[in-house]
């Protein structure tokens, strides 16, 4: 296993500003999931991924990527699109706030999953709009909503 995650980070380390730069001219993508906006896994992957990405050529890579942009001060996790784990950048926060009100509130709780030694997951979720920064919540009160709407996805609006 060690092995595995030394390979992944030199990846990580050759790739991670690629993902995250491409997450932030994205904006709103999902973690693995198919559905109304791309995902990071095919991203990384470079293909359509039938099935799970855990045993696509590139997992391994898949997830070092993934655990760097999870862990990146600039994206949040939450299951705002289809219930399924999305990523938005910081730069969407501000309109994502400004019509959080159009969403269920669950669907906005920031996502964590912890892995304990044994394997076990255990998810975390922090509401909305706790984890928020308050300089993006003062950003959003710049914004009409129609500015807001403008800067998400269509599947948002």
């Amino acid at each position: 296993m060690q092995r595995l995650l030394n390979r992944a980070e030199r990846v990580v380390e050759s790739m991670i500003v690629e993902p995250l730069e491409w997450v932030r001219e994205q904006g709103i993508v999902l973690q693995s999931a198919r559905g109304p906006v791309p995902n990071l896994a095919e991203y990384v992957a470079g293909e359509p991924i039938p099935g799970s990405w855990w045993g696509h050529p590139s997992g391994h890579e898949i997830f070092a990527v993934l655990s760097c942009v999870l862990n990146s001060p600039d994206v949040i996790a939450t299951r705002l699109v289809n219930g399924k784990i999305t990523l938005i950048h910081r730069r969407l926060w501000p309109a994502l706030v400004r019509v959080a009100n159009r969403f269920p509130r669950e669907r906005l709780a920031a996502v964590d999953e912890e892995h304990s030694a044994s394997g076990a997951h255990r998810t975390i979720e922090i509401p909305f709009p706790e984890w928020v920064p308050a300089q993006e919540v003062t950003a959003a009160r710049l914004l009409t909503v129609d500015d807001a709407l403008a800067q998400l996805p269509a599947c948002l609006r």
